[in-house]
């Protein structure tokens, strides 16, 4: 768990490194996160604060559920080792017992992350709290929330895919080394053939691997643009129908809401899904498999 909350770190430190926030006067759900104050020169936007919050909470509740840890378990960490059991398990059914162990912290850590960050945007007042003014007819007007959903943010989703392909590298070649890299991608995938034969798949699994470099490379787009679409779509329809009236607005959004908690849940699977197997499809193979370490 220590390394979940050094990866979630990573994940907010690379969105501040990469954040550009804009300053659009614009009503509504902008595409891009609002600064809300600075820090000594750094710009905080609203993405930003709600990722430190959620972190925080992480591992605030982390660190209660295994203070104290026993035989007996409590209450929390009765329900925090089901997760993590429930999790390991997942995964291992997809990467295998020789993988799982050295990367289930990462993927247990982003599938948390994105889980508690999509449901912990849907509460009451993100969105819908911060800096405004008040309009002609009396009521107050919202230009730049305190908070949004950190995944509504393209900067935070590009930072979780880049780092997951930074590390996808390095897991390739730590289980299959630099021969067993170059033979995943361009090796011939065909037992017992030889002769012209063999020479001619040769040269076209020799491009084939050109062509699953560049699949790779546009993996992580892909994973980005998948989470950040989805999110921010929901935030913008949920900011639509409230934009109707006080009670048109809050029944019209009620069933999108229930919608949103599904798909909160749904699209932090999808991307931890997606990582494990593109994991799986380089280091899972039958070699790395009967390697002993």
């Amino acid at each position: 768990m220590h390394r979940c909350a050094i990866l979630i770190f990573l994940f907010m430190l690379t969105s501040v490194f990469g954040a550009e926030p804009v300053t659009g006067k614009e009503h509504g759900l902008t595409s891009a996160a609002v600064p809300v104050f600075q820090i000594f020169g750094l710009t905080i936007s609203n993405s930003m604060i709600i990722t430190w919050i959620v972190t925080l909470l992480i591992i605030l509740f982390v660190r209660m559920a295994t203070r104290g840890m026993g035989l007996v378990p409590g209450k929390l960490q009765n329900f925090l080792e089901m997760i993590v059991e429930g999790l390991y398990e997942f995964f291992k059914g997809i990467l295998g017992e020789r993988v799982v162990r050295p990367t289930f912290w990462f993927f247990s850590a982003i599938f948390l992350f994105i889980l508690s960050t999509n449901w912990f945007s849907l509460l009451p007042g993100v969105g819908s709290m911060g800096w405004g003014h008040t309009t002609e007819s009396g009521h107050f007007m919202v230009d730049i929330p305190w908070l949004r959903g950190g995944n509504a943010d393209l900067n935070m989703t590009c930072a979780m895919a880049m780092l997951f392909f930074l590390f996808w590298t390095i897991w390739a070649f730590k289980f299959n080394g630099a021969k067993g890299v170059a033979k995943e991608l361009f090796g011939v995938k065909s037992d017992g053939i030889t002769g012209p034969l063999l020479a001619f798949l040769a040269v076209i699994f020799f491009l084939v691997g050109f062509l699953e470099i560049i699949s790779i490379c546009f993996r992580p787009i892909s994973l980005m643009f998948r989470l950040y679409g989805n999110i921010y779509a929901g935030e913008v329809m949920m900011e639509t129908m409230m934009e109707m009236g006080p009670i048109t607005g809050i029944l019209a959004s009620l069933p999108v809401y229930f919608l949103e908690t599904l798909v909160g849940f749904v699209q932090a699977m999808v991307f931890a899904l997606l990582t494990a197997v593109f994991t799986a499809t380089m280091c899972s193979t039958e070699e790395s498999e009967g390697t002993a370490h």
